[in-house]
């Protein structure tokens, strides 16, 4: 069974973010060894509000990946002679470039991941600087933190970051690792790697040293690639556990470090003692932020039984209100799915919910002609055996099971 909501029609003059200023080169090669490194092969990555190319992105090939690892492996001694203090300058000077290009990045993001610019202006951008500043001030301080003992670096380590949070997860990587004394071999996700390339012109303007921080992009062969290069140190993963599983495999007997941070979602609770009202803007603030494209979203929603029909109903009225459209509209509550091929999941997920038999209530809202889009979605009925219940559907749609 199938059930639509209009969406509430509230008028709201136009607000987006202004784009004339932003420059972005017409191609990008790969970043080795603190130059710009030309490759065979470039792909388009593409904006997925209007399905318009914005930049030419080089993919980066075995010797590629093998020249990075090697121009990480050169920079690693002089990285590792300088006093902790320095290399936390040169890790603060990087969050204070972030810092005076937000607003470049927070468009950047909105255009390349199809986020709203509320959440890549607020919420992306500043934690990727808080994130240096953070880790600059622990460089000089490890060894205090850590009961006395020594903290060495690892040596070259492999990052591979995935498309929710593109400029955030690049931070949560490089700071610690060059905090640390490590250098860097970084990957950012096919779809969305136009942030991490300005990091790379932050890391140059930042004057970091040459091959301390390397950005060689790709799909899924750069990363494999670079998983299995004898000369990584240490690898780590934010992405799908199948993904993650196939990383562990490649790294089984190998004298290597290994985090893995994968897939899957924890529920939302409610009992019958909750706040309810707070309890549901909590849900919606969860649910529907960056497009349900997170982790933590708990899209699995449980409800205790004498409160479930309240609930429902009300998170119900609450999705109407959710706006859905341009994601350099200030007033854009919902943007635009950051690709084809997870459109095409969470629509097979979703029919495959209906097929189960769970009952659908789909928000009613114009949807942009072009570009890859979907409206707030709500099931019921849903049994803990449903595909919906077991698989990660990462986008804006929420599971309603009971108990």
């Amino acid at each position: 069974m199938t059930a639509t909501r209009t969406a509430l029609a509230w008028e709201y003059s136009p607000a987006p973010e202004a784009t004339d200023h932003i420059r972005l080169r017409d191609r990008y090669g790969l970043f080795v060894g603190g130059v710009w490194r030309d490759a065979e092969t470039y792909e388009p990555t593409i904006n997925p509000a209007t399905e318009e190319p914005l930049a030419e992105i080089a993919h980066a090939g075995k010797a590629d990946v093998e020249a990075a690892v090697a121009a990480a492996r050169e920079a690693l001694p002089r990285w590792q002679r300088l006093p902790a203090l320095e290399r936390g300058k040169y890790v603060f000077r990087i969050a204070r470039l972030i810092q005076e290009r937000a607003r470049e990045l927070a468009i950047v993001e909105s255009l390349d991941g199809g986020k709203p610019i509320r959440e890549s202006r607020d919420v992306d951008v500043p934690l990727a600087a808080a994130h240096f500043f953070y880790y600059a001030g622990w460089a000089d301080k490890l060894r205090y933190g850590l009961a006395g003992r020594d903290a060495g670096p690892m040596g070259v380590v492999g990052q591979i970051v995935p498309w929710n949070f593109p400029l955030l997860m690049a931070a949560w990587k490089l700071a610690p690792a060059l905090a640390c004394g490590n250098t860097a071999v970084l990957k950012p996700a096919e779809t969305t790697p136009l942030t991490a390339l300005l990091l790379a012109e932050i890391c140059q303007e930042a004057e970091l040293p040459d091959g301390v921080v390397n950005i060689i992009s790709g799909d899924g062969a750069t990363g494999a690639a670079l998983v299995r290069h004898p000369g990584i140190d240490k690898i780590a993963f934010t992405g799908s556990t199948e993904v993650g599983k196939d990383i562990q495999a490649a790294t089984a007997g190998r004298d290597i470090g290994l985090t893995l941070e994968l897939g899957g979602k924890s529920a939302n609770i409610v009992f019958d003692d909750a706040a309810i009202d707070q309890a549901v803007e909590g849900i919606v603030n969860g649910i529907f932020f960056n497009q349900g494209h997170v982790c933590c979203a708990g899209s699995r929603l449980l409800l205790q039984e004498s409160v479930a029909e309240e609930v429902v109903e009300k998170l119900w009225r609450r999705m109407g209100l959710l706006r859905v459209g341009d994601p350099l509209d200030k007033n854009t509550d919902v943007g635009a799915i950051n690709s084809a091929e997870q459109l095409e999941r969470i629509e097979a997920l979703v029919d495959a919910g209906e097929r189960e038999g769970a009952t659908r209530r789909t928000v009613a809202c114009a949807l942009p002609e072009r570009g890859y889009w979907f409206p707030p979605t709500l099931f019921t009925d849903v049994a803990p055996v449903n595909r919906i219940a077991v698989e990660e559907i990462f986008g804006p749609v929420v599971s309603v099971m009971t108990f």
